[in-house]
């Protein structure tokens, strides 16, 4: 059985549906889900799952939360070489640039990134959810 961790930081709940949807499919497909916030993750528990979905909304000028999630992302990186990841969030404005970014920081660390990125235009709709599931569906496996 896979132990996944979804990690996620949610300020208005979009990113936090997102990441409940990820936990529901990483449990479909026979893993274990743990689900945790930023502030209650750190770069010495990456070695405790065998994959993570990471889970943030963008901010300011697309751009990752910068008082929990950055500060937690940045301490991760490092423990991330090899490690499988996937990627998921809500944004309101832009065309989902920060996406993009951190998909890039993400393999600059040497994480293996093991799905498509999901992205929700405010609030995730019946698409974004079941994409969400799939990319739980697909860390799990």
């Amino acid at each position: 059985m896979s132990k996944v961790a979804v990690v996620y930081w949610s300020s208005t709940g979009n990113t936090e549906a997102m990441a409940n949807a990820v936990a529901e499919g990483v449990k479909a497909a026979g893993g274990d889900p743990t689900l945790l916030t930023a502030d209650a993750f750190s770069s010495g528990e990456v070695s405790n799952y065998d994959a993570i979905a990471f889970g943030c909304p963008a901010m300011g000028a697309e751009e990752l939360e910068d008082s929990e999630f950055r500060p937690m992302w940045d301490d991760c990186k490092p423990a991330l070489a090899g490690k499988k990841i996937a990627l998921f969030g809500s944004y309101g404005w832009g065309d989902g640039e920060w996406m993009r970014s951190w998909e890039d920081e993400s393999r600059e660390a040497g994480a293996n990134l093991a799905s498509e990125s999901v992205i929700a235009n405010e609030a995730p709709g019946d698409e974004e959810i079941e994409n969400c599931r799939d990319l739980g569906r697909t860390l799990a496996s």
